[in-house]
């Protein structure tokens, strides 16, 4: 019965949404440069580009690891390619962090 309990909570935790690991404060503070073609309320303002407000973390920090990365191509990426060549890692996560909160 113990083991049981056990794995029923590790599978409860396993399949939790994870937190957005970044500091939502330094993500916004970060984030003015992305507000020209994101919106400042993370809603784009250019047809084609995409909303980031309320948006995966994960997605978010992936997206811009694989722009930065050379990884994604097409679309936008000459343009998101040398904007993520500027960021850091923990640029990245504060970047997520603040959007995937913003309701």
């Amino acid at each position: 019965m113990k083991k049981i309990i056990g794995l029923a909570f590790v599978a409860l935790f396993a399949s939790a949404p994870t937190l957005a690991a970044g500091d939502a404060a330094a993500g916004k503070a970060k984030s003015t440069i992305c507000a020209s073609c994101h919106g400042a309320d993370g809603i784009a303002v250019i047809p084609g580009y995409p909303n980031l407000k309320g948006q995966n973390a994960q997605y978010i920090e992936s997206s811009l690891k694989a722009y930065k990365n050379k990884q994604r191509s097409g679309g936008n990426s000459a343009v998101m390619q040398p904007m993520a060549a500027m960021l850091s890692d923990t640029d990245m996560a504060n970047l997520a962090a603040y959007y995937s909160t913003m309701k």
